[in-house]
């Protein structure tokens, strides 16, 4: 497999059934990032792309959005070693106008100072949203004033947030939810699909494996026989 992405679902939930405030399960969810990241790229895949922070996530209470920004700062600063010392590209995918302009300098010096990595890349999807990436990608071309009837799908996948990135062979969505909530509407059109109910806090490099694992003895056709 050459990427795996996985919509990070339930860290408030699984905080709430433990009786503890909302941002301890961000907390969780955060560290397992890593956990499960360093996993996936020793078991051979070679991007990982997580869903960390959606356009729709702007709704929450301000409290929540702000200790979300603390820890994505957090992710692109202070773990900035973390990525360097195994070797890890980072790359931030969204739209990145709507982030504060301290986050904005954070998400420039992570890519930068990790651009040399060679053993994978992890990509933080933060302010994203598949319409919007759709929706930004037709207002690059435009703005290139390309010609509308050169316009294929190889071209467009070059003017969107993903552009250098396969497409994903694998999306896993944890907490029992089966949809895909604007993750990669257009890179994903072709992936399979795995839905775990366990909440993302406690997915496991164990579950990882088996999601893996039965990947790998699915067949696909992309469309044919």
């Amino acid at each position: 497999m050459k990427h795996l992405a996985i919509i990070l679902d339930g860290n408030r939930r699984w905080a709430r059934e433990r009786n503890l405030p909302t941002f301890e399960g961000h907390r969780k969810g955060y560290d397992n990032v890593k956990t499960i990241g360093l996993a996936a790229l020793k078991r051979g895949v070679e991007f990982l792309t997580v869903f960390a922070f959606s356009t729709e996530n702007w709704k929450r209470s301000k409290k929540e959005v702000g200790y979300l920004m603390v820890l994505l700062h957090l992710a692109l600063t202070k773990e900035v070693g973390f990525f360097l010392e195994h070797d890890i590209r980072l790359k931030i995918i969204g739209e990145r106008n709507g982030l504060s302009k301290k986050l904005q300098k954070a998400a420039d010096d992570a890519e930068k100072r990790t651009a040399g990595g060679t053993k994978g890349q992890i990509n933080l999807c933060i302010n994203y949203g598949g319409r919007l990436e759709i929706l930004e990608g037709i207002r690059e071309l435009v703005r290139q004033g390309v010609d509308v009837d050169s316009i294929d799908e190889e071209l467009f996948s070059r003017s969107i947030w993903t552009d250098g990135i396969p497409d994903p062979d694998l999306i896993i969505r944890t907490s029992g939810e089966q949809r895909l909530s604007g993750f990669l509407t257009w890179s994903g059109v072709y992936s399979e699909l795995k839905f775990s109910d366990t909440y993302w806090p406690d997915f496991s490099v164990e579950e990882l494996e088996e999601c893996l694992e039965e990947f790998e003895g699915r067949s696909r056709r992309f469309g044919g026989n």
